[in-house]
């Protein structure tokens, strides 16, 4: 999986449209729980506000299995759907989008109330920092106690990291690489320790 954009802070975007206001809050959602505790959280913020419609990208861009919306009381279509229409086209990652609507009286119509909705976070996005994530896998990896600064060393290397290590008869390590760079990594352990050293799969722990 190759590295992809994420919100880097949280943008607030401000706008009255036939007297309701829109506020648009765009904001780092990693995992649905983060996405839904952010729309809880808005919801709190504001109390009064009619209806509070979101929609997220709660994993990387193309994963369909962290996507969510609602309309929260607006018509079916009107509002959930556009949200994460503008989400998706994006390419932005982890990221969840929350409209705040005040109703001003008027109302926007099925057309009206799309465009609203989609242009409050069509704005938020050309307008919100972002940072590139590169995905991580985990690997479980047992060595020699001679080994480990070597290891070490080849983890610092290629912006891997050593997430927790048994220390008995044997060393037994939990490290995290990037997925660009697990093949190259996996290819110089076995060059340097003679096959020795082979990276498992934390979906797979070794005996």
């Amino acid at each position: 999986m190759q590295p992809y954009p994420i919100p880097a802070e949280t943008v607030t975007v401000s706008e009255e449209i036939k007297k309701s206001r829109f506020i648009t809050l765009l904001a780092h959602a990693e995992g649905t729980e983060a996405a839904k505790a952010f729309v809880q959280q808005c919801r709190q913020e504001h109390p009064d506000a009619r209806h509070h419609c979101w929609a997220f990208v709660a994993g990387a861009p193309g994963d369909s299995q962290q996507l969510g919306f609602s309309d929260d009381g607006e018509p079916s279509g009107t509002a959930g759907k556009p949200i994460l229409a503008q989400l998706l086209g994006s390419g932005v990652g982890e990221v969840v989008a929350v409209v705040v609507r005040y109703y001003g009286g008027i109302k926007l119509g099925t057309g009206g109330l799309v465009k609203a909705y989609g242009s409050g976070v069509q704005q938020a996005l050309k307008s919100l920092p972002t940072q590139q994530k590169v995905p991580q896998a985990e690997f479980f990896l047992l060595c020699d106690y001679a080994q480990l600064s070597m290891i070490e060393t080849l983890l610092a290397q290629y912006q891997g990291t050593l997430l927790e290590g048994e220390y008995g008869a044997q060393v037994r390590l939990r490290v995290a690489l990037p997925q660009t760079v697990t093949e190259t990594v996996s290819a110089r352990l076995r060059d340097l320790s003679r096959g020795a050293l082979t990276l498992k799969p934390v979906s797979s722990p070794p005996s």
